[in-house]
Formats: structure tokens, C-alpha cells, sequence
């Protein structure tokens, strides 16, 4: 990735991930529309996604029990979906290759000696600090504790987020999200597939078996990027060895356009919440109650 450019926004947000792709699929809709506003946007991803599956065939020598270069292959993706979502500002988490993908939850790569899953938290987070010292977004963007769906380097990138808010003191953003998925979003989505042949929730008989969904009394946020939702199917198709064009969030976009790929919704972990809409007070806006300027309109 190039230089970070030079900060310059009033409005400035920080999005911390673990792996090249994540920042797509869980808020690209979100970073794309906070970057045409006219806000400083930054993505921090904490390993280079070394342990992924390659779906593409002729690339499949690049695993990580062959030559072991897809870290390398998904940095050209990275900067590709970023440049789709308008993203100027990438780093890794202490440069890139510091720390590993861990793979999933109870394999060996777990125990790698610079799996990510392994590195020490305050030595992680303050890498991230350095990161929050320079950029001061009044808001960041993690996973829950439970990393969103269990993946150990997902929950390890939600405690090194947590702890650099802690360490970041007077500094600190003043609002903490982490990502979320209404239930009835996902129970809409199980019924929709219910007969398909592709039916992403397959073998899934209730929402609350699934590691994720939020009732909706529990979310904080829900962001309208379906303006920006082509700009997202670009970011992820940029990450080809990753998401094959068989993968279910094709699938989900095909049968729900705008509405699948451009709605993302928030839990607000720190901070106060701001003036929202509906029957739970949803934000439509992570700077919601800030007394910041918005650099352009954030219409959708």
C-alpha cells in the first residue's frame, strides 16, 4: 500500500480487521460511503490472510503448505478493494507480515510462533495506538468478542481494538461499534433460501443456532450504503482466491441486490448514542451525536 495521505477530514473513522476481505464483506458498504462523504477512513487489517482457502485452481500453489505466498497474492487483493470502496488509507498491523493468520479455531497454525491468535495483547495494541495516536477518529470499528462468528484472530483483533481504546485515554475514539447482523435479517434470509439449491443457511434450522444475529433491540446503527453497493460487489469480487463467484454472498446479492450488499448494521460498545429513527432508535450515522461536521452530505 502507498503512503497514507495526509489527514485532512473533520469526520475521521478507523475499522480494525483481521484478515484482507473481512473489511468487504462485513462493512465495505459502510467505509465506501464514509470515503465519497469526504471522511478520513482507515482500515487496519491485522494479518495478511495467509491460511485462506484458494478457490482460484491455477493460484493453488501459493497455499500455505506449498509455497506459502497467498499473504503476499492478497495484498494486491487488499489494495485492489480498497481502491474499489475509495479507501486510501490501509495499514497493517505493525507493517505487513508482523502476524499471521492463525487459522480456524483449534488447528495447529494456531500455535504458529507469529500467529496473531498468540501475539501479546499490549504489544499488539499498541501498535494499533500508534495508529489512533496519528489518525484521532473519533470512531472505530471492530468485531464483538466473539470475533462475529468465532474465528480466533477475529476475537484477538476485537481485544487488541478494545485494549488500544483503553490505553488511548484522552485520546480515545469517542464511539465504539462493532459489526452485527439483525436475527431477523438472518431469519428473512434462511426463508427466502429455504427451498434453493444454494441455500447459504443449509443445515440451519434456527437463526439462534448460527454464532451471530442481534435481537434488534441490541443494534445501535443501521447504515444505508446501497448507493455504494455496486462498489462493494467490486471489492469482493477483488478478492478472488477468497470468494468464488459460487460463494453465497453472490448468491445473496443476486437475489437481493442494494438491500443484502449495502445495509450494515452496528452494536455501540463505547460512547453515547445519537439521535436515531424507528421504534429502537437506530443511528443511521456512526458519527451520530458528535459534535463533528460532516465534510459532504451522507445521503444514501
Amino acid at each position: 500500500m502507498s503512503e497514507a495521505p495526509e489527514i485532512t477530514s473533520a469526520r475521521r473513522i478507523l475499522f480494525v480487521h483481521a484478515h484482507p476481505d473481512d473489511e468487504t464483506i462485513g462493512t465495505g458498504a459502510t467505509m465506501a460511503r464514509y470515503a465519497a462523504a469526504g471522511a478520513h477512513v482507515t482500515l487496519v487489517t491485522c494479518t495478511l490472510g495467509e491460511e485462506g482457502e484458494i478457490h482460484v485452481p491455477a493460484l493453488s500453489g501459493l497455499a500455505a503448505n506449498q509455497a506459502d505466498q497467498l499473504g503476499g497474492y492478497r495484498i494486491a487483493e487488499l489494495d485492489a478493494a480498497c481502491a474499489a470502496l475509495g479507501v486510501r488509507d490501509h495499514r497493517f498491523l505493525g507493517g505487513a507480515g508482523r502476524f499471521r493468520d492463525s487459522g480456524m479455531m483449534g488447528l495447529p497454525t494456531n500455535d504458529h510462533p507469529r500467529a496473531f491468535w498468540r501475539a501479546d495483547l499490549d504489544f499488539a495494541a499498541g501498535l494499533l495506538l500508534d495508529v489512533i495516536r496519528e489518525v484521532r477518529p473519533q470512531v472505530l470499528v471492530t468485531y464483538d468478542p466473539n470475533g462475529f462468528y468465532g474465528h480466533p484472530d477475529h476475537i484477538q483483533a476485537h481485544r487488541v481494538a478494545m485494549r488500544a481504546v483503553e490505553l488511548a485515554g484522552e485520546i480515545a475514539p469517542s464511539k465504539v461499534y462493532w459489526t452485527a447482523v439483525p436475527r431477523r435479517v438472518i431469519e428473512s434470509g434462511m426463508k427466502a433460501f429455504a427451498e434453493s439449491s444454494d441455500n447459504p443457511f443449509a443445515g440451519i434450522d434456527n437463526a439462534d443456532d448460527l454464532p451471530f444475529g442481534s435481537p434488534d433491540e441490541e443494534i445501535a446503527a443501521e447504515v444505508d450504503g446501497r448507493k455504494f453497493a455496486e462498489a462493494k460487489f467490486a471489492a469482493v469480487q477483488a478478492h478472488a482466491t477468497q470468494i468464488p463467484p459460487t460463494n453465497w454472498l453472490f448468491t445473496m446479492a443476486g437475489s437481493f441486490g442494494g438491500d443484502f450488499m449495502g445495509m450494515e448494521y452496528y452494536r455501540l460498545a463505547v460512547g453515547e448514542k445519537g439521535p436515531g429513527n424507528g421504534p429502537y432508535g437506530w443511528e443511521d450515522d456512526l458519527f451520530a451525536g458528535l459534535d463533528v461536521p460532516a465534510t459532504a452530505p451522507l445521503s444514501a
